[in-house]
């Protein structure tokens, strides 16, 4: 297991020399294929419509694409800063994008996701990988079916490109004994959150074109503010969850898009909703939309939009007198004004009752985890594990990481309390019918929130006491379970850290919430890719004036 590295210096002098090496080493992509002519592409920070017309004008293939993402990984990910959030690579990812590339030259593009590379949360199954969810315990536990949403993924043109770091088991900050530690692309010495922390750093340092998180309680959010990208927890009923650790009959885990953009996370959400008789709440989603939901998207969405302002903090953890949360509270001041100077007619604040006693309340069911645990396994028929004591007698369940996990995964679950269940119930239906009386009673489109209250934690803090985990996170959202939650880039706080603000909505609201967002984004500008990983020397054009690293 690889332990966390904190001197940023050394990195940084690794880093130099691994550019310098490759600028002596290196070959233009257009070489994998043969006489192909060796055409300038900016790789960094490329969207998915950038790519579309790459291809129709003949300056880029799906192969050459792919060894792109691949050389990067290898530079970045492997070397210089490590910023270790791929564990996988599919080791037929170049051998799919020549099929691909043959397809598209006899027939044009097999679906609108054609070619573009897609890097997968890895406790989501991809047939032809292991499954690992981070941990050495499930280090050779390889699914022979696809999850539903991957299935759709590949149907439509996507590339599975390989498989992103999460924490253990899909909890917590991005630490796990498979991997070590995942850092942040912005600040070397600092977490990317979790628990789909290594999707959204492979995201931030250009390792793939979009990737795919899940969130039980804030893990696609909180990576997605803290590595300055756009990452959408939806409406349950719009994704699939089979194929997925923790899915149904659970309510609260749910995969979900991210992006480096707001259009090209539509795009992916486009190829991921769809009903799956394997996941009966998928029944929910029929008919929620029609067509795709980039049409949805517009310039002046904000213009007259109503947005109440959520000010009260809420954060896991939250510590409001502290200095860090302070830093990220004037950012988001700043995020209001810019709200209001892009049309938004705002509501500051809005007070939702008895909202902090009411969360207090959430409550877990270990029946649904169980059966949720029983059906992922079962769609293995070689899985060496059938229940939940047989992975946690594991013999490498010793070397979970950080050490507090050995105990956290040992300990049985607390029974199911019917009482504390029912009250919990309670209190979600009164929150949700006070979020919605609020948003009446003001006629509100979302509501905007911080999408963490803190900066991310040190590394240093999570790995040894008092191992700081998931800080300042808001988690409402899944609390409610159905409600539709999206983050976006909003910038970066005195710290030179990235922030990021949510918009809120309620169920099935993506639409709105898709519409305000890109408005916001058009309006801002606010995403910045990292400095620790910028385009490799003469593989890509120079970066834009506009995207200049941070």
């Amino acid at each position: 297991m690889r332990k966390p590295r904190i001197d940023v210096v050394a990195s940084l002098v690794v880093l130099m020399m691994s550019v310098l090496a490759m600028a002596v080493l290196w070959v233009p992509l257009a070489h994998a294929q043969g006489k192909d002519r060796a055409v300038p592409f900016q790789i960094v920070e490329t969207s998915i419509d950038d790519i579309h017309a790459a291809f129709k004008s003949g300056k880029l293939t799906a192969r050459r694409l792919v060894q792109g993402y691949l050389d990067r990984i290898n530079a970045y990910d492997k070397q210089g800063p490590t910023i270790n959030s791929v564990i996988t690579i599919n080791p037929n990812a170049l051998e799919e994008a020549d099929k691909l590339d043959a397809t598209y030259k006899r027939a044009g593009p097999v679906g609108p996701l054609h070619g573009i590379p897609v890097l997968v949360k890895d406790e989501i199954d991809t047939a032809g990988m292991p499954t690992t969810l981070g941990t050495l315990v499930f280090k050779d536990y390889r699914p022979p079916r696809d999850a539903f949403a991957i299935e759709k993924l590949r149907k439509a043109g996507a590339i599975i490109l390989g498989k992103t770091t999460l924490s253990e088991f899909a909890a917590g900050d991005t630490y796990g004994s498979m991997f070590g530690v995942t850092r942040n692309p912005y600040d070397l010495e600092r977490t990317v959150g979790g628990s789909s922390g290594g999707s959204g750093a492979a995201l931030a340092a250009n390792f793939a074109t979009v990737t795919i998180g899940e969130e039980t309680v804030a893990s696609i959010r909180r990576p997605g503010a803290w590595n300055a990208v756009v990452s959408l927890r939806p409406t349950p009923g719009l994704v699939s969850r089979s194929g997925m650790w923790d899915g149904y009959p659970t309510l609260h885990a749910q995969m979900g898009p991210m992006a480096r953009t707001v259009r090209d996370l539509a795009k992916l959400l486009d190829g991921m909703v769809g009903y799956d008789p394997e996941d009966p709440v998928t029944a929910l989603g029929v008919g929620k939309v029609e067509g795709s939901y980039v049409r949805f998207l517009d310039r002046r969405g904000l213009k007259g939009a109503r947005i109440g302002i959520l000010r009260e903090s809420i954060g896991n953890n939250s510590d409001p007198a502290s200095q860090d949360f302070r830093t990220v509270d004037a950012a988001f001041a700043k995020n209001v004004a810019e709200l209001k100077a892009a049309g938004a007619v705002l509501v500051d604040p809005i007070v939702i009752p008895n909202l902090k006693a009411l969360l207090a309340k959430r409550a877990p069911d270990p029946n649904a985890a169980d059966a949720a645990l029983k059906l992922y396994l079962a769609r293995n028929p070689n899985s060496p594990f059938k229940t939940r004591e047989d992975y946690v007698n594991s013999p490498d369940m010793e070397k979970s990481f950080p050490p507090p996990n050995v105990t956290r995964w040992k300990t049985p679950p607390a029974p199911f309390n019917p009482a504390r269940y029912a009250d919990y119930l309670q209190a979600r239906e009164e929150l949700m019918i006070g979020i919605a009386k609020v948003m009446a009673d003001n006629k509100l489109d979302a509501i905007v929130h911080k999408s963490v209250e803190h900066q991310p934690t040190l590394i240093k803090e999570g790995v040894n006491p008092p191992y700081t985990s998931t800080r300042g996170v808001p988690t409402w959202n899944t609390f409610l379970v159905h409600a539709a939650s999206m983050t976006v880039p909003s910038g970066f706080d005195a710290d030179n850290l990235p922030v990021g603000i949510t918009f809120f909505g309620l169920p099935y609201s993506e639409p709105m919430l898709l519409k305000l967002a890109y408005a916001y984004e058009q309006a801002t500008h606010h995403r910045v890719p990292p400095k620790t990983t910028p385009a490799l020397p003469r593989a890509t054009a120079e970066t834009l004036p506009s995207q200049r690293p941070r």
